[in-house]
This record gives C-alpha cells, structure tokens and sequence, in this order.
C-alpha cells in the first residue's frame, strides 16, 4: 500500500473511532434524558435465602403498586421503574445489589433488606445525596433522623411495636405481670431494654426476662422458669416461627394462662396457623390491615381485585413502602423541588393525616423515622384468621 493509501486508511480509522468515541458519549446522555423523566426505585430484595418468604412479598407489593400509580398517569407525569434484584438476604451481596443498580440507573429511592445493609450502606447513601431509602428493617437504631437522614422504616420499631402491646396489656389488665422472650440476636435484643422501662411506666411489671439461641429446638428449661414466673402475658421476639410453638405447647401443658404475643415477622397469617391449634388466640401488633380484613379500605379492594388470593403482610409492607416514597417524590416534584435525599425526606415527614387507603386503618402523620402505629390482633384457628383485638393505637 502506498503511502497515500496508509495515511488514508489511518484517517478513516482515526475517523471511525473519533466517531465510535462520539456515539460513546452520546449514549449515557441519552440515558440520562431518558432517566430524567422517570423516577426509579432500586431494590435489594431477598427472594431466595432464610427470608425468602418476606422479599417475595415484599417484590409483589411494590410491583403492585408502581403498576396501579403508572397506570393512572406517573408521579407528575413521570414514569415509575422498578428495578430489583435477589440478594439471598446477604449483607456483602445486598452491597454489591446496591452499587450496580445505582451506577446503572439514576436511582431516586431504594429498598434494603435487612438491618445489616442499613446500616452499612448509611455513609454510601449520604455521599450519594439524591436517595430515599427504606426496608424490611424496623429496628430502633435506624429510628435517628440525626444518624439516618435518608431512611425511614415503614411502621414502628421494635420498641415501638413493645410500645404498642404493653399499652394495650395496661389498658386490658393494669398491673399485670409480663414476660420477654427474645432471640439471642440484635433483632431480638433491640428493644428488651427500653421496653422493661417503658413497662414499668405504664405500672405494669417485668416478672422474668428470657433469651434463646434464634431458633432453638429444646426450651423444656427455659418453658419451666417461664412458668415459675407466672406472666400474665408473654411477648416473644426475634423469631419468625420456632421455638415459639414449643413454649406455648408446653406452657399450657404445664398448666400455664399466659396470653402469648409477637411482633411483627412472626404475625403473617400462615405464619401463626402453623402453631395449630395450641396458636388459637395468639396475639400480636400489626402496622397493617390484614389482606382479607372487611373494613372499608379502597386500597384493599384493588389489591384483592389484582390478585385473588391471599398476599402476605410482607406483601403489604412493600406496598405501603412503594406509596411512601412516591408520595414524597410526588411533593417535592409539585414543589418544584429536585428530587434528593433531604428533600424527599423533609416531604416524607410534611405527611400529616395521610391516608394509605386503609392499608393501614387509621390516617398516618411521619413526624421523624417510624410510623408508630399499630393493632392487636388475635388468631382464630378455625376461621384461620387474625382477628382486631384491639383499636388501632398511636404512640
């Protein structure tokens, strides 16, 4: 080739990559424009692992909900999309989830899976500065707006939670006598602490505290203690199903008339109707209505209408959090505000007297990081039901 042909050859390719390196940065503009007009929510959501049960109610929830907001136009015209991804409930994965989909999207909110990754994620997210983040986790710690600007959870904490089943252990039997039996876990420890202070201030007292391993198979010992102690009620938590079971088994073969009670994870209805019918009568706080609950409740009825059969509370959980952060979006957009973290956060906590459509059965106000509402409920083993037990109490 001559030398005209190789300085020609040399400028088409000069040419060709001048136009290649063009197209290259042409593209994340396009990307950005089109970004620009939808609101993205990310997700860590364990579908797969120990919490599987939950992350695949969770996933249903917000899906459901992004579908019924795009439906009806957007958030200001703007488009929702959800993109989530499988975590296995792992922290260092749950990271990784995160890191990805926020260098692949301009992510505007975000789901977390677990406390773990809450806490982990918490200097990332403010470098970040334009996300909104909540989760599965409702523990205390997390309930700082100084510590944790960006995050909220959707419900109470777990003291909160205790909050709610002591006030209404005082209102039915002022002066009873309480039992705490929790998990050998930061989940089960939580609340023990402020909660024993929190009892006695409502005049009722702690008559013993007991701690197992997370799901201990043999509690005979810690079933005797339990019933040398004589609670009136027992509030179990930092479990999901076992060893609950077997302490109210044995319990009441031994003799016992304690009300057993839960928190939150342990309150899904299939959950309780596997503690047979040794369960009946289980009590528990829930922030929200049950999916087959008959009080009017707008929102239920869609969600009965989309899907037939019965969806978990860690389906309703996922709902309420996907209308919580687009809410917030929602106002800062009509403020004419952009969407970062403070200023989504700040239109999270303008919500006074919301109205979740009756997921949850009474109009909510977010003054700081929780939501500290809640009902008792009580399982019926042969509707196979969990039923009101008691009016919904606000903190």
């Amino acid at each position: 080739m001559n030398q005209q042909g190789i300085s020609h050859r040399r400028r088409s390719l000069m040419l060709g990559a001048a136009a290649a390196g063009a197209a290259a940065l042409t593209h994340p503009l396009s990307v950005l424009a089109q970004a620009a007009d939808e609101i993205v929510i990310g997700g860590s959501i364990p579908m797969t692992g120990v919490f599987a049960f939950a992350g695949v109610g969770i996933n249903a929830g917000i899906e459901d909900y992004v579908k019924i907001v795009n439906e009806a136009g957007g958030i200001a015209g703007r488009k929702v999309r959800y993109v989530p991804e499988d975590t296995g409930y792992k922290v260092d994965v749950s990271v990784a989830t995160f890191k990805k989909i926020t260098s692949q999207n301009k992510v505007n909110l975000y789901y977390g899976d677990s406390t773990g990754f809450a806490k982990t994620i918490n200097p990332e997210l403010e470098r970040n500065g334009n996300i909104l983040m909540a989760g599965a986790s409702f523990a205390s710690e997390l309930n700082d707006p100084k510590k944790y600007p960006h995050q909220f959870l959707v419900g109470p904490d777990y003291t909160e939670m205790f909050g709610i089943l002591l006030k209404h252990i005082a209102k039915e039997k002022p002066g009873a006598k309480v039992a705490f039996v929790y998990s050998d876990s930061e989940f089960g420890r939580d609340p023990i602490e402020k909660s024993e202070a929190e009892a006695k201030r409502l005049g009722l007292s702690v008559a013993i505290k007991i701690m197992t391993p997370a799901g201990s198979v043999d509690v005979s010992t810690e079933v005797i203690k339990l019933r040398r102690a004589k609670p009136d009620y027992t509030i179990f938590h930092g479990y999901i199903l076992a060893p609950i079971p077997e302490f109210i088994t044995q319990g009441k073969q031994q003799g016992m008339t304690s009300q057993w009670m839960g928190t939150f994870w342990t309150m899904d209805n299939s959950t309780v109707m596997k503690m047979g019918p040794d369960g009946d009568g289980f009590m528990g706080v829930m922030p929200f209505r049950y999916y087959y609950d008959t009080e009017p409740a707008p929102m239920l009825e869609k969600i009965r209408a989309m899907r037939p059969e019965y969806q978990s509370v860690p389906y309703m959980q996922g709902f309420v959090a996907a209308m919580l952060f687009l809410e917030s979006a929602k106002r800062c957009l009509e403020a004419k505000k952009p969407l970062t973290g403070d200023n989504m956060k700040a239109a999270l906590n303008s919500l006074k007297d919301f109205d979740t459509g009756g997921v949850i059965g009474v109009p909510i106000t977010i003054t700081g990081n929780s939501i500290p509402v809640g009902r008792v409920y009580k399982a019926d083993m042969k509707a196979q039901k969990m039923l009101p037990a008691s009016d919904w109490i606000r903190l």
